[in-house]
């Protein structure tokens, strides 16, 4: 093998490693590229989560509300039902009298 040929393939495997090293380095470059891009996503839809977490307290206040409102509900149910007897016990001793 002559210098010429040593040469000749020496600067083929040196075109192909720059070519390698050239697809590698824009590889990287878009990695980069998108990280930063998905990067500025998350932050953009991290605060809209905020937002709509803050807009649906008011749903799980409904939950308390309706614990309360059964309550209410209940002790409602309870005074009809003595009142009831009451109305009844006044309408005998009125009927007594």
């Amino acid at each position: 093998m002559d210098d010429s040929t040593l040469y000749g393939y020496y600067f083929i495997g040196l075109g192909i490693a720059v070519v390698i090293i050239i697809a590698a380095a824009v590889l990287l470059l878009l990695v980069r590229h998108y990280a930063k891009r998905i990067l500025k996503l998350a932050t953009a839809a991290l605060g809209l989560v905020i937002q709509v977490k803050e807009n649906t307290n008011s749903i799980w206040g409904l939950k308390q509300t309706n614990i309360v409102a059964g309550d209410i509900l209940g002790g409602a149910k309870a005074i009809e039902s003595h009142a009831g007897l009451v109305a009844e016990a006044l309408a005998e001793t009125q009927t007594q009298s």
